[in-house]
């Protein structure tokens, strides 16, 4: 019974899922499908270090943009597929992590999330004016389709089970790191880094492991934006809003849980998306105050996101009905 129990909410995500573009099934209904997918990715890579291990970083548009940039990069000056300039950005953002990771992880709560946000904008000003990464401009992908590696598709349909497929081994990952030994640590280090030292739990160590591993999925889901998108510049893969919106997306769902990052990102996305349709450009604007909002009410009222939310509720009513039984 615990078993069933165990697997049994993963299983009926899983065929929601699978169901969703088949029974929703308009245009528009699938992209936002696939852009859910897509930023629960790169939600839940966050959630590694900022959820489990409690760097709260500010700055993970850095890798999302060296993934975005290594694919479209690879295919602008060497005529490859941009799918095969994925592990490229992947390996320069372990790199960035690396160099990045010895100083800042250093730090703790604000300190570290600033020192985060001000490598983010100095790597944007920098691509910024690199000709050789388009600088200002950008760069784009294939115009046309060569041949299916390129994936480059007309419907959102092959993009959303690409993502989906992507998610599935995130999430996979994700829960392999929680019940291992890394993940005990990183708990332990998030609720007291001074405790966990004293154990014996080398914290610099796995605060380190936790953030090369989280910039190298935010990477992922950078070069998947890239070849669905197939056009990058500095604000659309180095813009700070969108490591806003994938920390926002963690905190709403719930951080240091599994699922946490895919319920934001289900209730996000489609907010943004409806309001740029519904108010055109006026819509952008509305996305600031909606994270506003977001980060107030979360911040107030719910800091363990809406799933804690959840299972107090559940705790409550199973206590209520223990009562009544009694």
């Amino acid at each position: 019974m615990g078993l069933l129990r165990r697997f049994l909410w993963p299983a009926i995500w899983l065929l929601v899922l699978l169901a969703f573009p088949l029974v929703w099934d308009t245009p528009f209904q699938q992209r936002l499908g696939t852009l859910v997918l897509l930023y629960a990715i790169a939600a839940s890579a966050w959630n590694i270090v900022g959820g489990y291990a409690g760097q709260v970083s500010v700055g993970h548009v850095v890798f999302f943009g060296c993934g975005a940039y290594g694919a479209l990069a690879t295919y602008t000056h060497l005529g490859l597929p941009p799918i095969a300039g994925l592990p490229l950005g992947v390996a320069a953002s372990v790199a960035i992590a690396a160099v990045v990771g010895v100083p800042t992880l250093r730090l703790s709560g604000h300190y570290f999330s600033m020192a985060t946000i001000a490598v983010a904008e100095l790597v944007r000003l920098v691509v910024a004016n690199t000709e050789f990464l388009g600088a200002a401009v950008g760069l784009s992908g294939p115009t046309v389709p060569r041949s299916v590696l390129d994936l480059s598709f007309t419907s959102s349909l092959p993009y959303y089970y690409l993502f989906l497929a992507v998610l599935a081994g995130t999430l996979a990952l994700t829960w392999r790191m929680e019940n291992s030994r890394m993940g005990y640590y990183l708990r332990a280090i998030k609720d007291s880094e001074r405790a966990a030292r004293s154990l014996g739990a080398a914290a610099s160590r796995y605060k380190m492991r936790a953030y090369l591993l989280s910039a190298a999925l935010t990477a992922v889901a950078g070069s998947m934006y890239a070849i669905m998108i197939g056009f990058i510049d500095p604000e659309s893969g180095l813009g700070i809003l969108i490591s806003v919106k994938i920390l926002i997306m963690a905190a709403l769902g719930g951080t240091g849980t599994l699922f946490g990052p895919l319920v934001g990102a289900a209730i996000l996305v489609p907010l943004e998306e409806i309001s740029n349709n519904v108010f055109g450009g006026g819509g952008a604007g509305l996305t600031f105050v909606v994270y506003g909002a977001v980060i107030m009410l979360l911040a107030r009222f719910q800091p363990g996101g809406l799933l804690e939310l959840l299972g107090r509720l559940r705790a409550r009513a199973a206590g209520r009905g223990a009562r009544r039984a009694a």
